[in-house]
């Protein structure tokens, strides 16, 4: 049985003028935004903004810097995105790159890949999205069906990913294909470098949430050629590769994070109209976000010292989501919200919002189950 075991982390002497100076940015480029138009984040895509932070030296920071990036810690970096966060900035376009396909590339893919495409990312100019989940094999990502079949020079694809978030904004996707149909389902996968904007037979269908909104998508693979350099790594070790990817995925402030303007907004109005229950609401939630952040401080600490934290970023993860999901069902209680999304106060907007996007939150980076399931093995109790 694994030990969990979350050291104490201290973040390092120049993090309080690090966290000034992007404050101080973020509320230069953010005074005109009011917390409802930014409580979703995580859909918000603006090039310009992504472009202005790589200039700033905060996209790539632990890169480095013959690949554009600037050879900072991994705790510096945290204190950035948790500022980010906080204020809910448009980080969507190249928050994926930047968290994960980057190291992704740096750690398994060849130096001519990182050399094209990595300082681009830097810049905040060149995007990714991720493909693995697919139509009809739900949390089973051993699952997936789409073909990577080799021919002369390449490989030829067929198949589908869907839930690929933005892919119709990004120039690349990082894909899991199997390219060995005989081997056991977790072997026989190869991870995959897609130009999704200069390569022939992707079809990149939207998928329209309940809002209207366009996040996701589904996109297709005929007869797609991919050269043999875009293999990524190894071929038929991509599981043990997308394991690693999910550990970058897994822990990060935005694994508690995604509803704070919500919890933000519920404090203000119970400041304005106080009372015993929502005080003893409040105790809970903001205890648990310091429990929270010193989880997810602890595994970046732990990232930045070279260890694996694939159990504790495990657990920040499926603890993160319930704190998330919960701040919404507060914010009901509490106050009775029942808003749309364009009419109301700015608390009505801010927890529609939020609400709306909420049962996502579970999703991302593996569904509770497959959380649940990994933690438990790793405790030796299955």
């Amino acid at each position: 049985m694994d030990r969990i075991y979350y050291e104490p982390c201290e973040l390092p002497q120049n993090a309080d003028a690090l966290r000034n100076e992007v404050r101080e940015f973020l509320h230069t480029e953010l005074a005109d935004s009011p917390p409802s138009d930014r409580a979703n984040s995580w859909s918000d895509a603006d090039a310009e903004f992504s472009k202005k932070l790589g200039a700033r030296g905060w996209i790539g920071m632990t890169w480095p810097k013959k690949y554009g990036g600037h050879e900072r810690s991994m705790l510096e970096r945290y204190v950035v995105q948790e500022e980010l966060l906080a204020v809910g900035a448009p980080i969507t376009l190249h928050h994926i790159a930047d968290r994960q396909s980057g190291p992704l590339l740096m750690r398994f893919g060849s130096e001519a890949q990182c050399l094209d495409i990595l300082p681009r990312v830097t810049k905040g100019e060149c995007y990714f999205c991720i493909g693995m989940s697919e139509p009809d094999t739900g949390s089973d990502l051993a699952a997936v069906r789409t073909k990577a079949e080799k021919v002369d020079g390449g490989f030829l694809v067929n198949g589908s990913k869907i839930w690929t978030s933005r892919a119709h904004m990004v120039h690349y996707m990082i894909g899991l294909f199997r390219t060995d149909p005989k081997a056991e389902k977790h072997s026989g996968l190869s991870q995959f470098l897609v130009d999704l904007r200069n390569t022939d037979g992707i079809e990149i269908r939207p998928v329209i949430n309940l809002a209207g909104r366009h996040d996701f998508n589904q996109v297709f693979f005929e007869d797609v050629f991919l050269p043999e350099d875009a293999l990524i790594g190894e071929e038929n070790v991509g599981w043990d590769q997308v394991l690693t990817e999910l550990t970058f995925e897994r822990s990060g402030p935005e694994r508690y994070m995604s509803s704070q303007l919500l919890m933000e907004s519920i404090i203000r109005e119970a400041t304005q109209n106080p009372g015993e229950r929502a005080a003893v609401e409040i105790g809970k939630m903001v205890s648990n976000l310091a429990s929270l952040r010193q989880m997810s401080l602890s595994v970046a600490g732990m990232q930045q010292n070279g260890r694996d934290p694939a159990m504790e970023g495990s657990l920040v993860k499926e603890i993160g989501v319930n704190f998330e999901q919960s701040i919404p069902r507060i914010a009901h209680e509490l106050f009775g919200i029942e808003a749309g999304l364009e009419n109301g106060s700015e608390l009505e907007k801010t927890y529609a919002k939020t609400n709306m996007v909420a049962p996502s939150f579970s999703l991302r980076g593996g569904t509770r189950e497959v959380m649940r399931g990994i933690i438990a093995k790793r405790m030796g109790l299955r």
